[in-house]
């Protein structure tokens, strides 16, 4: 996915604060994949009148076959309940010869709380990414198996083969996977230490007085915790691993955005806009 972009197609371009926005393929499915809920929106009825969003479990991926490595072959897949409504909106869309049905999919990851001389400067460090695109149902049981797989190993990585696999009919029958064909998709980053106005920064009453820096913010994996008929004593390395390399992983990120230099600033005032 080296140096792949989404194209700018009017509906997913960043208008505020474009130095922070990107259109990077790797950088947006990564925001995605590390964010263990995504919320998914869509128009349950043209009458409706508020959208529905929903958190949902998904993962970014290239389905074995899809190999050309283009932009449109990466889907991204959600995991859901046979006759939730989101499902069963898909279905019809489909059938009624729709390309499916028009959803939007945010991940957010915080990283800081950015304190600064006043209230209005405050801001966050933070990544996010925004997808665009058709929802279809996986109707094919080994791409659906595939896709339980990669959801389940988002969570865990290398769970699903430590689990009593595969899934059985029931099973199966009750689950439905959603595969998102992204149309368009844009990302927005903010990394690095406080930034002031001019006439902030001139004040030596303020500044000898107000306190200003970065609060990293991650989220910290406990120590596993064994269910009331576990009988299994030792943590299995998979879990124990996954627990110790992500706590690591996600400290050093938030302790290193904490860090860098402040965004660029914005050149024209239309960035406001």
């Amino acid at each position: 996915m080296a140096d792949l972009t989404y194209p700018l197609k009017g509906f997913n371009n960043i208008n505020r604060y474009k130095h922070q926005a990107t259109y990077d393929v790797e950088t947006i499915h990564s925001i995605v994949n590390s964010s263990p809920v995504l919320h998914v929106s869509f128009v349950p009825d043209p009458s409706a009148p508020f959208p529905i969003v929903l958190p949902m479990i998904g993962q970014m991926g290239l389905y074995a076959g899809d190999e050309s490595q283009d932009i449109s072959d990466w889907h991204c897949y959600l995991h859901g309940y046979v006759s939730s409504r989101l499902m069963n909106l898909t279905h019809d869309a489909v059938k009624r010869g729709e390309e499916g049905l028009p959803l939007c999919v945010a991940a957010t990851k915080v990283d800081g709380f950015v304190l600064t001389l006043t209230p209005n400067s405050h801001n966050y460090n933070y990544r996010s990414a925004v997808l665009q695109g058709f929802g279809t149902i996986v109707e094919d049981k080994d791409e659906k198996i595939w896709a339980m797989e990669l959801i389940t190993n988002s969570v865990v990585p290398d769970r699903y083969e430590n689990t009593r696999v595969p899934p059985d009919g029931a099973e199966m029958q009750s689950t439905r996977i959603l595969k998102l064909k992204i149309t368009g998709a844009s990302g927005k980053i903010r990394e690095g230490v406080p930034e002031d106005e001019r006439k902030d920064m001139k004040r030596e009453d303020v500044l000898e007085t107000v306190w200003t820096g970065v609060i990293p913010v991650y989220e910290k994996l406990g120590v596993p915790q064994p269910g009331p008929y576990n009988r299994i004593k030792k943590i299995p390395d998979h879990v124990r691993e996954f627990v110790d390399q992500e706590n690591k992983m996600r400290e050093k990120y938030a302790l290193d955005a904490a860090h860098k230099p402040a965004p660029a600033k914005r050149m024209k005032k239309s960035d406001d806009n």
